[in-house]
């Protein structure tokens, strides 16, 4: 599942994996591996955080941050390590512990949103230290990337009618990225984050977690939920995730819920004289197919030196309809394409920034700073992680056969972003199999009562995603029905916002099924403090 990975201040990418624990200083053991010798971990659990002020330009003077060293690879601990980067607003009063945040993806780099939307969660810290990390993989955190050269995603899309030719490109493709994201490529995905979650869980102090996650974050949370069910403490997740469909399904389910978002857009756009498409609804939804259909066969130059193609201005589509509060900003920008070819504003939206990614070589495990991070960071960990957290392989014969297929079902779930859609996909063909875990032992979760909350109009996370995923999790789970817009629903609906914060800050959770009410396309401000987004 695709979620915001953002560019844009306010803009937000957005989910989450598991096994049962026993306790070995403070952390976890999978209950399934419980009967045989553990590796032991116990440096790693007597870790204790030292904070120190943020380095770097224009950082909230009263953001912190520190450090978490965690394995490489769990079954093998003395192999190496990785140092995950962390950062908080301490607790205004006298705190209770943290609440660890994250703002989903998968690839959403939790500190650059906690420093830029932070002012959202402030009503948090009347009990906690708010917490915020770098997942490994991403941001600061030994961040993955594919290098610069183009790939199936960044060109015209997937070219099945050369279905050999593509698989070459897809096979050399996950090479590239092999080469350019050093060892912790192979230890990256939602289980191995769980296990991290616990270690930072106990170096904070923390006897329990407390946890609010957005779209994929919401993965994260169930996964961890499932490993260490007696580590939970008070758990929220907007904007569910699934936890049993396949990617094909999950891209399916994604490019409808994108389309719908892109209608609606539409049907606003044409009500206003500035819509670069015209006042006809009809007309203007073909125009859009056209646009992309002409930039793919000739991308237009960019201010980086590159060029901007079809299969680009989709991805920055997709982005920019997570929210109502952007269509004047999309407006504006699809305004400067389509009159002048000035792609700077919808570049703005694009996924994982628009500048070319810098080779840093090989990283050694520490975090690094902030303008080392490669900007096609967030795609190339959105990629690695959905693909190991998916099982499904098909083979070269098997694709093949199935492709033309597969293009037929996505361009009727989306004439704009079918084919974007299937090319995410088809990306995981090359890299290894993915983990069962997720689908096999995330279920019947006896852990304290969590909090689901589905949004009715989410075009990324589907609300019967959080009716699935709560049947899945059992009597854990409470379910609340948002009867809002958008994507997740903590900053966009009053309601829900209040709710989760009671939960977090009181343990007061709503009756399951129990709903809140559409409230039009306004953000939330809290205590006049401003915020931004949820995240993807």
């Amino acid at each position: 599942m695709q979620a915001m990975l953002s560019t844009l201040p306010a803009v937000r990418r957005c989910a989450v994996a598991g096994v049962l624990s026993l306790a070995l200083f403070g952390g976890g053991l999978p209950a399934a591996a419980a009967s045989r010798p553990q590796p032991d971990l116990s440096r790693f659990y007597r870790q204790r955080v030292a904070w120190a002020a943020c380095k770097g330009p224009d950082v909230p003077p009263d953001l912190q941050c520190a450090k978490v060293t965690v394995p490489l690879d769990y079954s093998h601990p003395r192999t190496g390590t990785l140092d995950l980067a962390l950062a908080r607003y301490r607790a205004t009063g006298a705190s209770r512990g943290s609440v660890l945040l994250n703002f989903g993806g998968p690839g959403g780099a939790g500190i650059s949103e906690l420093a830029t939307d932070g002012k959202q969660f402030m009503d948090l810290t009347n009990g906690y230290d708010v917490v915020s990390f770098d997942p490994r993989g991403v941001g600061r955190s030994s961040p993955v990337s594919c290098g610069d050269a183009a790939s199936p995603v960044t060109g015209r899309g997937a070219d099945i009618n050369h279905p050999i030719a593509l698989l070459l490109a897809l096979r050399q493709a996950a090479e590239q990225c092999a080469r350019h994201s050093g060892p912790v490529l192979p230890h990256i995905g939602t289980v191995n984050v769980a296990r991290d979650l616990d270690i930072i869980r106990q170096a904070l102090g923390d006897k329990k977690l407390n946890y609010l996650g957005f779209s994929y974050g919401t993965r994260l949370g169930a996964v961890y939920a499932a490993q260490f069910p007696h580590k939970v403490g008070r758990l929220a997740l907007d904007g569910v995730d699934t936890l049993t469909e396949p990617l094909s399904e999950q891209g399916i389910a994604g490019a409808q819920g994108q389309q719908t978002a892109l209608d609606d857009f539409l049907d606003w756009c044409t009500t206003d004289t500035g819509c670069p498409f015209g006042q006809d609804r009809r007309a203007a939804g073909d125009q859009v197919v056209r646009l992309v259909h002409s930039l793919d066969e000739n991308p237009v130059p960019t201010g980086f030196g590159g060029s901007f193609s079809g299969q680009d201005l989709v991805g920055a589509l997709g982005q920019a309809l997570y929210s109502q509060e952007f269509w004047p900003l999309l407006e504006r920008a699809l305004a400067s394409l389509v009159e002048n070819g000035d792609t700077r504003g919808v570049l703005n939206f694009a996924p994982g920034g628009s500048a070319p990614s810098r080779d840093r070589g090989r990283n050694d495990g520490g975090p690094v700073n902030t303008d080392e991070v490669p900007a096609d960071n967030p795609r190339a960990a959105l990629l690695a992680i959905d693909c190991a957290d998916d099982p499904d392989r098909p083979s070269a014969t098997r694709l093949i056969q199935d492709l033309k297929e597969l293009r037929t079902a996505y361009e009727e779930a989306s004439p704009v972003f079918g084919r974007y859609r299937l090319t995410q996909l088809l990306m995981c063909y090359g890299r290894p199999k993915g983990t069962t875990f997720i689908r096999k032992r995330v279920k019947d979760v006896h852990s304290a009562k969590m909090l689901l909350v589905g949004t009715r109009g989410d075009p990324a996370t589907p609300y019967r995603w959080t009716v699935e995923t709560a049947e899945r999790l059992g009597r854990s789970a409470v379910v609340l029905d948002n009867k809002g817009e958008g994507h997740t629903g903590y900053s966009s609906s009053r309601c829900v916002h209040r709710k989760i914060d009671d939960f977090l800050l009181y343990g007061s959770l709503p009756p399951s099924g129990s709903s809140c009410p559409a409230e039009g396309s306004a953000r939330i401000d809290t205590s006049g403090k401003g915020g931004g987004g949820a995240s993807g």
